[in-house]
């Protein structure tokens, strides 16, 4: 969904920028919101909500109903998401893997994970092919780092996996027509070859799942909301094959640093990564846009504004477990109670913390990433 005017949200598989309106995007994607009769189903089956579910950071989805449904009639589903390696991973990337390593151990179920080292490839013109290749291997070691185990998580990395995609690929390619790849994607007379066909690689973990075992069951998409005009020209064609449809479950985009739109590697100093130094990340926070007021005396006597502060979303997305915690910091910021360099200054700690166990995780990752691969 693209509108032209300037300023104005963009929120599409390749771009996102712009102040975001999820609930619009519910409306002009077609997508259902997740209810509270909805979770409480989901409830049922992993004890109690994920944070990332109490806080509505996942907000829409596709199909879920009908996925659950399914299960409670014995099918199981499989779990699929994956990352576009054009760069370093950074905490936004890990908000959608944290919540799909939660779904995969409440419901002991397999996950495919696509690295998309062609279509970055294709799509980002400044690229090379050994790079993103590399990021590629790069990006599966933070995967890893979570704790996702090899027994039950796969890594596709296209291009070193082309052999176990391309007929599945195939036949979802020749059905679908240009005429709906172009309304779907914007595709343009300059738009290369490669980036049209591509949508239909990205496809394939719908259905790999049958393919590697025998079983034709579902599969669920946790991911950002911006990729999926992928599933829609996805879910057209699945019947068709003989699948299901894949569902979704979409997520918000975890803020930069800076003032509006997500983070995006394209804005280093928004933006924290998972190998970024401790002197890095005190850099940057302490740089970052805050809600509060020009000056101390101004902020404790009429407080800040949370609300617009990405330091808080930092503690609301990933780094403030507690609810009751975060409604106490937020009451006592309003209030003028604490000023932001007191946050900013507890939130390098924690994001230090967390990357420190982070990156010891990410190196022993280099030893078992191959564990990770398909075999077939």
């Amino acid at each position: 969904m693209v509108n032209e005017e300037k300023n104005e949200m963009v929120v599409t598989p390749w771009e996102v920028k712009g102040k975001v309106d999820y609930e619009r995007l519910i409306k002009e994607f077609g997508t259902q919101p997740l209810t509270d009769e909805l979770l409480e189903k989901l409830t049922k089956y992993t004890g109690e909500l994920h944070p990332q579910l109490r806080r509505k950071l996942f907000f829409s989805h596709r199909d879920l109903d009908t996925v659950l449904n399914l299960y409670d009639k014995g099918l199981k589903f499989v779990l699929y998401t994956g990352r576009g390696p054009s760069g370093p991973v950074h905490i936004g990337h890990l908000v959608p893997w944290i919540f799909t390593k939660h779904l995969q151990e409440k419901f002991k179920t397999r996950l495919y994970f696509q690295m998309t080292d062609d279509e970055k490839f294709v799509v980002e013109d400044e690229l090379k092919l050994e790079e993103t290749t590399k990021y590629a291997y790069e990006n599966a070691l933070d995967l890893i780092a979570l704790g996702f185990e090899p027994e039950d998580t796969f890594i596709i990395f296209d291009v070193q996996d082309i052999h176990l995609l391309y007929d599945i690929a195939l036949e979802v390619a020749k059905r679908i027509t240009y005429s709906t790849a172009k309304a779907t994607f914007g595709f343009q007379d300059s738009t290369n070859i490669g980036w049209i066909f591509w949508p239909a690689i990205q496809a394939v973990p719908c259905f790999i799942h049958a393919k590697l075992t025998g079983e034709n069951v579902p599969a669920l998409i946790p991911a950002a909301i911006d990729q999926d005009p992928y599933w829609r020209v996805t879910r057209d064609v699945a019947q068709k094959l003989g699948y299901y449809k894949p569902a979704q479950i979409h997520c918000r985009f975890l803020p930069g640093l800076g003032i509006g739109g997500k983070m995006s590697a394209s804005e280093p100093e928004t933006s924290i990564f998972t190998t970024d130094s401790p002197e890095s990340v005190k850099r940057k926070i302490w740089n970052a846009f805050t809600g509060g007021k020009g000056t101390a005396t101004e902020q404790r006597k009429t407080g800040a504004e949370p609300n617009i502060c990405t330091i808080f979303q930092y503690y609301y997305y990933l780094f403030e477990e507690s609810d009751k915690k975060l409604t106490e910091k937020e009451r006592r910021c309003r209030n003028g109670e604490i000023l932001c360099g007191e946050c900013k200054m507890d939130l390098a700690e924690r994001v230090n913390r967390f990357l420190a166990e982070h990156q010891k995780k990410r190196e022993k990752a280099r030893k078992i990433v191959e564990k990770f691969h398909i075999k077939h």
